[in-house]
């Protein structure tokens, strides 16, 4: 009995294989699937008859499939697996004595004669063989070191920060993400222990939206430690012990609209002129997800009644349309000059009629408007008169903005124009500004220079990242001030800040085309020298768990239009690679301005977008929430979007693996150093195995003087210290939560400590929570 089912079972794969085999073949594709799935009923067939050359067929098969997978992989473990697992097994399977007696492999003594089933031991034993080597290889990860030498002993770090103290949300206004702390240094760093740990009692909520997220980097001014939450409420922290000092609830709601509930730091301010300890001295400025900037004692966390109207300044004055839901401010505005910046997000896709992407530097005491700058109309920036509006759809900055103040310039990441897979009818100036880095002047908000990342945007590929800025000493010996801006498609833009020319080449190369027929595509694309961009995708590229679903990616991954990078959106599903994810996010890079050279989390997942034609748009459910996967409407464009990654039936990635790392590159030369696999899919498996396969994060590292870099981010929920060095990992600690958001590092006295806050991130399905942990030294 147990003979015939075996048999059936391999006729049903067999079946399986051949049809799906088929398809592929069909589309293009590898005939080995078409192949298989012959043998495999061949060998079901003479299982059934009770043949033994069912098991001569079969050890063909595992000899022919292992040849057939190192031909396209390599050993590479993690590809050889799906490709050979199943099939080994069964092989296994088949050499029971279940198996072999009924095919007269034993005689009527039970005596087994070896030659019969010798072949199918010999393919099983030579695939375990193989499969052991390529555990041992690591064919994917870059080894290498970062130079150690100082280029500048004395680096300017941006602002007037002390050494123990975290500022801003990149710690200076350099946005460097670099501190010059090193008690806590690759030697000791293994020896991190919880100091304390706090809970915000803010905790996603049954009725929240999908991407209810905690992205907060505190600040640490004093003995203090302001942050927010995802529902926006400002606290105050002891730093030392982790007591609250104040907490403060915006009251902002929730809304269904909402892409994202989340908040990723708040803005401290000092006024120079007030007396020490008067009311409001010092403020914390709150940004909620119902548009509004509140002012906030710094010292009590009560209302400073004084600014703007009753200290609230509505965001959404001077918009043209104003949906509910569609416009809000997810990161801290800048402080700088008397002024305070503000940007903010637009919804993707929902609608034509949204929100301009203006950006805003209101009175910082009085909230009054003093300049505006609309990339619609960018060269009119006094303030908008009442009655007047901006413009509607522009690009917008929902991320954070770093600025120098001796030039004089605030350094603007720009998004793209919504709906972001549709380029018809934008405007000059929208084709200029879109997904660019643009310096503006503080006191004006007129544009001194812009630099385009991306032309013509059909992908959704914003400039994510604050700029880090520091100066670079070039081989000459002149010493030049630099930007460092990350971007999606994984371009590492190292610009000189003063006008934004490249200081590492920027070369155009030709893009695809083949857009929809009222659309068009650049024909060229800028890349960056310094660029962690990955190579095209492939066939082979296409994963599994198992064969099957492997199979089931390899004939989407056919199906799916893809020419490479900046294959234009269509009809029939393109395939968008690197993804709306990003190579880089909002975390940006750190670097050290010292050594000038950086550390960063490359991700890689691609994504699929599918135009859908406004007659094919079902109405709008009611209990319908915002979200960036799915369909996106675009109300009042001819197309919506079906858009979000591409997985495969067991929602996992259908690219291989590894899907995130760690890297460390030159500044100074462009050369990536390394570039090691990060993270275990320890909270992605049903099965919670550390595997390092290299994961998928989301958040942004720091660096310290110390030679440590810190990083929470990928999507297990981990903090890891590396050495900045090599990126070998040196330490990892535990956290409740997923760890989406940036680290920082403080002194009390004379103790360094480590903060992270662990609340996870919708998007990447991490565990939410409400943690503030901070780490120290025994």
């Amino acid at each position: 009995m147990l003979l015939i089912l075996t048999a059936i079972l391999f006729d049903i794969i067999g079946i399986v294989l051949l049809a799906g085999g088929g398809w592929l073949v069909a589309l293009g594709g590898s005939p080995y699937y078409l192949v298989a799935g012959l043998f495999f009923l061949a060998t079901g067939i003479f299982l059934f008859l009770k043949r033994p050359v069912a098991i001569w067929i079969y050890a063909a098969l595992i000899l022919g499939s292992l040849a057939w997978a190192v031909w396209e992989v390599g050993f590479d473990w993690w590809q050889l697996g799906p490709r050979g697992g199943i099939i080994v097994l069964l092989g296994l399977w088949l050499m029971l004595p279940a198996i072999r007696r009924p095919l007269g492999f034993s005689s009527p003594t039970g005596q087994i004669y070896p030659a019969t089933w010798l072949p199918l031991a010999v393919a099983c034993g030579v695939a375990v063989v193989v499969a052991a080597y390529a555990m041992t290889r690591d064919v994917r990860d870059i080894r290498g070191s970062l130079p150690v030498a100082a280029m500048n002993a004395t680096p300017a770090l941006g602002g007037d920060v002390p050494p123990g103290e975290w500022h801003q949300y990149g710690r200076t206004p350099y946005g460097q993400r670099y501190s010059p702390l090193d008690q806590i240094n690759t030697g000791n760093v293994g020896t991190l222990q919880v100091a304390w740990q706090y809970q915000t009692g803010d905790v996603k909520l049954p009725d929240d939206v999908g991407e209810t997220t905690y992205q907060v980097t505190p600040l640490k001014i004093g003995g203090t430690l302001y942050l927010c939450t995802p529902h926006n409420w400002a606290i105050a922290l002891d730093a030392a012990t982790g007591q609250e000092k104040w907490k403060f609830d915006s009251n902002s709601g929730m809304n269904p609209d909402r892409q994202h509930q989340t908040c990723r730091g708040v803005t401290y301010w000092k006024d120079p002129a007030a007396a020490a300890g008067a009311p409001c001295a010092e403020r914390v400025y709150l940004p909620t997800s119902d548009a509004r900037l509140i002012a906030l004692d710094a010292a009590t966390g009560t209302v400073c009644t004084g600014f703007a109207d009753n200290g609230v300044l509505h965001l959404e004055t001077g918009m043209q349309y104003n949906p509910a839901g569609y416009y809000y401010s997810t990161s801290p505005p800048v402080a700088v000059g008397g002024k305070i910046i503000v940007g903010g997000a637009v919804n993707d896709n929902y609608s034509i009629h949204e929100q301009s992407g203006v950006i805003r530097a209101f009175d910082i005491d009085t909230g009054a408007l003093l300049w505006n700058w609309d990339s619609g109309n960018p060269d009119i920036t006094t303030p908008l008169q009442p009655g007047q509006t901006y413009t509607t759809n522009s690009p917008n900055s929902w991320s954070v903005s770093s600025y120098d103040e001796a030039l004089g310039l605030i350094y603007v990441p720009l998004g793209n124009q919504v709906p972001d897979q549709l380029g018809m009818n934008r405007s000059d100036n929208v084709e200029k500004y879109s997904s660019s880095i643009v310096a503006l002047d503080i006191q004006t908000g007129q544009v001194r220079w812009v630099r385009q990342t991306v032309h013509h945007d059909l992908w959704d590929m914003d400039v994510p990242a604050q700029p880090a800025l520091l100066d670079i000493t070039k081989e000459d010996g002149t010493v030049v001030p630099a930007l460092v801006g990350p971007t999606k498609q994984g371009d590492i833009y190292v610009l000189d800040r003063r006008t934004g020319e490249p200081i590492l080449p920027v070369t155009e190369f030709p893009a695809p085309a083949g857009a929809i027929p009222e659309d068009f595509t650049a024909p060229t694309q800028p890349v960056s020298d310094l660029t962690f961009m990955p190579d095209p995708l492939t066939e082979k590229d296409m994963w599994g768990v198992t064969m099957f679903d492997q199979l089931a990616c390899r004939i989407d991954f056919r199906r799916l239009k893809y020419e490479g990078r900046y294959t234009p959106p269509s009809l029939e599903g393109t395939l968008v690679y690197p993804g709306n994810f990003g190579v880089f996010n909002w975390g940006s890079v750190a670097v050290d301005p010292e050594r000038q050279v950086m550390f960063g989390m490359p991700t890689y997942l691609a994504f699929t977008s599918r135009l859908v034609p406004r007659d094919q748009i079902p109405p709008k459910e009611q209990d319908e929430k915002g979200s960036e996967q799915g369909l996106n409407r675009n109300e009042g464009a001819p197309y919506g979007v079906f858009m979000g990654p591409f997985l495969g039936p067991l929602a996992i990635p259908c690219q291989a693996p590894p899907w995130g790392y760690v890297a460390g590159a030159d500044l100074r030369t462009g050369k990536i150093a390394y570039k090691l696999k990060n993270g275990t899919v320890r909270d992605m498996a049903p099965v919670p195995l550390p595997l390092k396969v290299g994961v998928p994060g989301i958040g942004g590292p720091i660096i310290t003087k110390g030679g440590v870099a810190f990083l929470g981010a990928a999507v297990d929920d981990y903090l890891r210290a590396y050495d900045v060095t090599t990126g070998d990992e040196l330490w990892q600690a535990r956290l409740p939560a997923g760890g989406q958001s940036t680290p920082m590092t403080y002194t009390v006295g004379d103790k360094q400590y480590v903060l992270i806050v662990a609340g996870g991130h919708g998007s990447v399905g991490t565990k939410p929570g409400d943690y503030v942990i901070a780490y120290t030294l025994p």
